[in-house]
C-alpha cells in the first residue's frame, strides 16, 4: 500500500520522467567511453601509405639502352657497364664476384629490378681482352 502511494505521488508530479534522464546520461556517457577508447586503440593506419609513397619514389624507371658484361676470368669477377636513356646517372658500373652467366644475369636483374627476360635479352658479354663471345 505505501509503494502505491509512493508511484501516485511520483505520478502526479512527473518525477517517473525526470528520474528516468539521469539514467539515461548515465548510458550515453558510458557508450561516448567504450566507443572513445575503442577509436582511440586503433592502430594508425597512415604509416602504410608512407611507406608504400616512400618505396615507389625510391628509384625512378629508367630505359635501358645496353648492357655491357666483360669477364675477367683470372680473377673471377665481371663488370658490368649499363647505359640508361632517361636518367641523371647515364651509366651504371657493377662489379660481381662471378664469371657464370646466369649469376651474373640474376645479379643484374636484382640490382635494376627488371625481369631475366629482359636482361637476357639486353646483355652483351665481352673476355678481358675486348672479344665479343
Amino acid at each position: 500500500m505505501t509503494r502505491l502511494r509512493w508511484t501516485q505521488v511520483l505520478r502526479s508530479l512527473g518525477l517517473e520522467f525526470w528520474l528516468l534522464l539521469p539514467l539515461l546520461g548515465l548510458g550515453f556517457w558510458f557508450m561516448s567511453g567504450a566507443f572513445t577508447d575503442r577509436v582511440l586503440s586503433r592502430s594508425n593506419e597512415t604509416t602504410l601509405y608512407i611507406e608504400s609513397a616512400r618505396k615507389a619514389n625510391k628509384q625512378p624507371p629508367r630505359t635501358i639502352q645496353s648492357i655491357t658484361v666483360v669477364t675477367h676470368p683470372q680473377q673471377r669477377t665481371s663488370t658490368v657497364i649499363v647505359k640508361t636513356a632517361n636518367s641523371a646517372l647515364t651509366t651504371l658500373l657493377f662489379e660481381f664476384p662471378t664469371v657464370e652467366r646466369d649469376q651474373i644475369e640474376a645479379a643484374i636483374s636484382h640490382e635494376l629490378g627488371l625481369p631475366n627476360d629482359r636482361i637476357q635479352a639486353l646483355v652483351q658479354y665481352q673476355a678481358e681482352s675486348g672479344k665479343k663471345k
